[in-house]
């Protein structure tokens, strides 16, 4: 390992290195062990430094007045470059901006980012910061703002311990990586050769000895037992139970500071008299009741002593994660016998061992390919579940490989993938042999919808997080299809040489006689005339479609536009256009996916009397590709020409892309048919399901969950939150500002918010409804808040949620966080790190949305029968980011005057936990809440 590296690190005014300057570069020269030279230099750039940069680099235009031009800069850099290999953390970044100056561009370059990722998989995030407190690296700016020789060290650092990892590794590991990537002329494969050949040294020397690598996947061997129903259930012993949770039951018992909780007890009973009655249940848990024990505890019990499976559904990733990894073990310290459980996901969740064999045989075809082949070759060993959540795919050009690699690839069958222990299967069995299954809504679904052969056989249910159940119903029954989807499907026809058709046509001619392949090579060139033709057919008919819908929509729009297809738009005269391209090309998909199927079918009869290699994986993967087309060629007929009165048609523009749609209108008689009506106990549970009945003059009910999921004839209940709102939580309702939309209220929005933020310290997370709103915001405090220390995080694009919230929670923070919809909910903030909580505005659904516009027209009074009570949903959802422990305090800010003003704004108020309120105008915002956070609330707010 003698080879001579070049650390570059880089900080500029910008991400666009056509547009954007470098204002300071530094560079770490290293051979193995030794740093060799050391250079940094702030650089004049040739434009000022956006106040954002500042707060980030601390780098400013004074700064940065008095230095040398990066034009005077590159000879200096030139020598210190040389032929060197060049190594960066995302090196594309630093390597774009060096060429635009014309250096480095000969040179090879490595990148950490990417070596990390195979390397140090517990990482989960691989930014710098975070991999240098995984890894326990050196940090030279002692946890301050990194300047660009400070990243330049630690990136060093960063090398030498991967370095280290990768020696680590066998002779076989290295040697397969290297081979992959050789063939493919991957920039990283320069780092794994400087490791073989050290390694090759080693084995010549008798410290480790060549070989190949043996099977990969082993986890252990399940030795559970398929539970067996008993034919009468025996009843749960609620009162025993019930004293489980006490103050001297097996709880208190189990775990240091254990407090009983009334609500929870109260809730765990009624779950128990759910399942020895074999009712449904709508059960409404305040935040901190502790819910999943409630459910948990009697789910346990009735599934081990009747021989059944209980499955848990849940809406989030997070809360299945939490259920399996926190509290279903720390629930098996209290029970008297062990509980199995099983996480089970969608097929797309596990990595197919046998298509990864074959990819091992082929090679990777793509750079990013081949980071997830290197990736998936070290961790396959050390996986139990293959599960793809212990991955964390970083590129979209990862998640793309990852789709020929995991189980939702047509060839993955369990028949087919048995002798490869493929983790789908290991997944289904580790399930059929759980007493809870937990599983996500999206699945749940999709058993509905196969007739119960995905799941293990259940009839006891458990969905939590249950006021997404419409929403997940929705978007499983849901189509979506574009012109791009189309032609991915047709080109494994049109391409003569790469495509699925040219592959059949050459492994016939390999193995069977003349006549034969003549035969399947007339058929197919039948098939591609046609598949060309449709081609063009898809052309024109996006192209009139286009064209159609220019005169729907506003065309300098920056967003995505959604038109719905009804009856008065399919009756316009130029409809008749879109109806008569859409005909042309319906003709030959249809005749398309009758020859897939066709070609199918005489694989099959081929494979029995010839030699065909892999041709039941062709078979499957033709079939495959003829069922999706006809899927999308029966759904685009109803969505064109034939549409069905219990479905939304849509079109969405976003400039000159478009994409058609298909969802249901009503889910509740499907939800009423095939889970209340085949389940025996069905529990739906939330810490939101209810709502206030303003069209009969009632409080708080689960009336409207009711109606939208036909539970007609569940039983219910309502457990309050265990936590002191009223001493711990102020909601400020401010009286004096403009209604949204009026002159006047952007300007206030962002006052208030700066004033919190600057008087906290930050610790302030500010809800809007539109990415809109929240770019104009961020926009206009990011100056303010950079001068005052604050950093400011927002949800914009390329900040994904956990980064943010993981910055947002780390010790010492002083940061605010604008978030849209996804951080209205399963956003956990404890603590400190939040006493600032602002609701923006009432989240009220787009009118436009064309599921919220077709749903609001079958109510009588769609407003209030509809639109309220979701946004009052979603608004409690909001409210509960701030308090997530009993010690938890802090404020609520509502910025929506119409709380105050219209009469509908009661029913939001009245939803909410019994706070302190105070309507007070915005000037007084500051005042009285230092004074409620110095806990000075004996004084008249």
């Amino acid at each position: 390992m003698s080879l001579t590296y070049v650390v570059i690190d880089l900080e500029t005014t910008g991400l666009d290195a056509y547009r954007d300057a470098i204002i300071e570069i530094a560079a770490v020269t290293f051979q193995d062990n030794e740093v060799l030279d050391e250079f940094t230099s702030l650089v004049r750039p040739r434009q000022s430094i956006p106040e954002y940069i500042t707060g980030l680099t601390g780098i400013d235009d004074e700064m940065v007045a008095g230095a040398p031009a990066i034009s005077s800069l590159r000879g200096q850099l030139k020598r210190i470059i040389a032929d060197h290999v060049l190594v960066g953390h995302n090196i594309e970044f630093d390597l774009a901006f060096l060429h635009e100056e014309s250096l480095g561009l000969g040179n090879h370059g490595l990148d950490t980012l990417k070596l990390a990722a195979i390397l140090v998989p517990e990482a989960g995030r691989y930014n710098l910061e975070s991999l240098v407190q995984v890894l326990g690296l050196p940090d030279p700016a002692k946890g301050q703002v990194h300047r660009a020789l400070d990243d330049a060290i630690q990136t060093v650092e960063l090398f030498l311990a991967l370095q280290e990892r990768a020696l680590a590794l066998s002779w076989g590991q290295l040697e397969e990586i290297v081979l992959a990537g050789q063939r493919l002329g991957w920039p990283e494969t320069l780092f794994f050769e400087e490791l073989l050949k050290h390694k090759t040294k080693q084995a010549f020397s008798g410290q480790e000895q060549p070989g190949r690598l043996a099977r990969l996947y082993n986890p252990p061997q399940l030795t559970g037992r398929l539970p067996v129903p008993v034919e009468e259930p025996a009843m749960l012993d609620v009162p025993t139970l019930a004293q489980m949770m006490g103050p001297v039951g097996n709880f208190s018992r189990a775990f240091d500071g254990f407090e009983q909780r009334p609500q929870q007890v109260e809730m765990m009973m009624a779950v128990a008299d759910a399942f020895n009655a074999g009712e449904h249940l709508l059960v409404e848990a305040g935040t901190g009741t502790g819910k999943s024990v409630s459910y948990l505890l009697p789910a346990a019990f009735w599934a081990n002593q009747n021989g059944r499976r209980v499955v848990i559904s849940t809406n989030t990733i997070n809360l299945q994660d939490q259920l399996i990894n926190k509290d279903i073990p720390e629930l098996q310290k209290v029970l008297p016998f062990t509980m199995r459980a099983a996480v089970r996901k969608g097929r797309r969740n596990y990595v197919c061992t046998r298509l990864f064999q074959q990819m091992r045989h082929s090679g990777p075809g793509s750079d990013d390919e081949m980071t997830l082949f290197a990736r998936i070759l070290l961790w396959l060993p050390q996986t139990e579940s293959g599960d793809l959540a212990e991955l964390n795919l970083r590129t979209p050009g990862e998640r793309q490989a990852w789709n020929k690699l995991s189980g939702e690839n047509a060839v993955c069958l369990m028949e087919h993938c048995v002798a490869e222990n493929c983790p789908l299967n290991r997944a289904r069995m580790k399930a059929e042999q759980a007493h809870l299954v937990i599983v996500n809504h999206s699945l749940l679904l999709s058993d509905v919808a196969n007739n119960g052969h995905i799941l293990p056989d259940f009839v006891d249910l458990i969905i939590d997080e249950a006021h997404h159940l419409e929403s997940a119903v929705t978007d499983g029954l849901s189509f979506r299809t574009d012109k791009r989807s189309l032609e991915g499907i047709l080109e494994e026809i049109t391409k003569p040489r790469a495509g699925m058709v040219a592959d059949l046509q050459n492994r016939v001619r390999g193995a069977t006689p003349r006549e034969i392949s003549d035969t399947i090579d007339h058929f197919v060139e039948v098939m591609r005339r046609d598949a060309v033709a449709a081609v063009q057919e898809l052309d024109d008919f996006f192209t009139t479609l286009e064209y159609f819908l220019q005169g729907q929509i506003n065309s300098h729009s920056q967003y995505a536009q959604q038109v719905r297809l009804v009856h008065s738009l399919r009756s316009q005269p130029d409809y008749d256009h879109v109806a008569i391209s859409w005909d042309n090309l319906n003709k030959y998909l249809q005749a398309l996916s009758q020859g897939f199927e066709k070609l199918g079918q005489s694989i099959a009869d081929l494979a029995a009397a010839y030699d065909l290699a892999d041709s039941e994986d062709l078979r499957l993967a033709l079939a495959s590709n003829g069922r999706s087309l006809e899927e999308i060629r029966v759904n685009l007929d109803g969505i064109l020409a034939e549409p069905h009165e219990g479905m939304i048609y849509w079109a969405e523009v976003l400039k000159n892309y478009i994409s058609l749609h298909a969802a249901p209108l009503h889910i509740g008689p499907l939800v009423e048919e095939h889970i209340f009506g085949t389940k025996e106990t069905v529990i739906l549970t939330s810490a939101t399901m209810r709502t206030a009945d303003v069209m009969n003059n009632e409080g708080a009910n689960f009336e409207y969950m009711r109606q939208r999921l036909h539970a007609f004839e569940a039983n219910e209940l309502a457990v309050g939150s265990p936590f002191d709102y009223k001493n711990r939580t102020l909601l400020y309702l401010v009286t004096d500002i403009p209604e949204p939309n009026q002159p006047g209220y952007q300007r206030i929005v962002e006052e208030a918010i700066l004033e919190m933020a600057t008087t906290l310290g930050g610790r302030t997370m500010v809800l809007f409804t539109s990415y809109g709103q929240l770019s104009q915001t961020a926009k206009a405090i990011e100056g303010a808040l950079a001068r005052a220390g604050i950093s400011l995080l927002a949800q914009l694009q390329g900040a994904s949620r956990h980064q943010l919230l993981e910055q947002f929670k780390q010790p010492g923070s002083r940061s605010v966080l604008l978030g849209t919809r996804s951080f209205w909910e399963g956003v956990d903030i404890p603590g400190e790190a939040l006493q600032a909580l602002f609701l923006v505005k009432f989240p009220f659904d787009v009118p436009s949305d064309p599921i919220f516009a077709a749903r609001s027209e079958t109510f009588d009074n769609a407003f209030f029968q509809y639109s309220i009570p979701e946004a009052v949903l979603r608004f409690r959802q909001g409210f509960g980011r701030l308090n997530r422990r009993q010690t938890d305090e802090g404020v609520v800010v509502v910025l929506d005057k119409r709380m105050v003003t219209k009469r509908y704004g009661q029913l939001f108020l009245e939803a909410l936990p019994e706070c302190t309120v105070v309507r007070q105008r915005i000037g007084r915002l500051r005042e009285l809440a230092l004074r409620w956070l110095g806990e000075d609330r004996n004084r008249n707010l």
